[in-house]
């Protein structure tokens, strides 16, 4: 099979909330800023924040689904997790420093560093 994932997005109540949640948390500015869809660029990856609600869709939420995001290193991540409501703790799996938050819209999300 040949493919190539290049995006995902994030159900959303409050489209300024989430913007918010997600500039402060990647330290840039959302890319394309829409009321019912809009994105972050990523290094090339789409993170796209979708106002469910005013499409008529409904939605679930949980944590059937995260999406892993990778900071640069430990000091980095224990300072976001400080900021952040943690729903699964800080923990060292194999290479990795893994941790789960909720976003300003009740998504779950992994944050993980590098170990060393």
């Amino acid at each position: 099979m040949r493919c190539c994932l290049k995006s995902l997005y994030l159900c959303v109540e409050d489209m300024e909330r989430a913007i918010c949640f997600y500039e402060d948390l990647f330290e840039q500015s959302v890319t394309l800023k829409d009321d019912i869809y809009s994105v972050f660029d990523i290094h090339g990856f789409r993170l796209g924040l979708f106002a469910y609600r005013k499409m008529n869709e409904k939605h679930l939420y949980g944590n059937n689904c995260l999406p892993s995001i990778e900071f640069e290193n430990l000091e980095l991540l224990k300072k976001i997790i400080d900021n952040h409501q943690v729903v699964f703790p800080l923990t060292k799996i194999h290479d990795n420093w893994v941790c789960e938050i909720k976003d300003s819209e009740g998504n779950c999300i992994e944050i993980t560093a590098p170990v060393g």
